[in-house]
């Protein structure tokens, strides 16, 4: 059976590409959530104004996420993130307790 696993991921924009960031992840959320294995994508943002945003993902297993950066529409959203960022993303993969 799927190990089924969330995750944070900490995206922390230039301010200056801070609505470009947002936006580039809110036009790829309709077709991640439409993703085999795909059981939660939602984008959150910082409420302390320092334009860190976050998603909280679940997916199946470790199969379905590498599908998901597979994907054109995700590597298309990496690939903007080599100018847009201010530090790479943080991964932290979660265990349900």
């Amino acid at each position: 059976m799927p190990e089924t696993f969330s995750l944070f991921a900490r995206i922390v924009p230039k301010p200056e590409h801070l609505e470009d960031a947002r936006q580039a992840i809110q036009e790829i959320i309709p077709a991640t959530r439409r993703e085999a294995g795909c059981r939660e994508f939602v984008l959150h943002e910082a409420r302390d104004g320092a334009g860190h945003l976050f998603l909280y993902e679940t997916w199946d297993d470790d199969a379905a996420l590498e599908a998901h950066y597979a994907q054109p529409y995700t590597l298309s959203v990496f690939e903007r993130y080599r100018d847009w960022l201010a530090e790479p993303v943080q991964i932290t993969k979660l265990t349900r307790l």
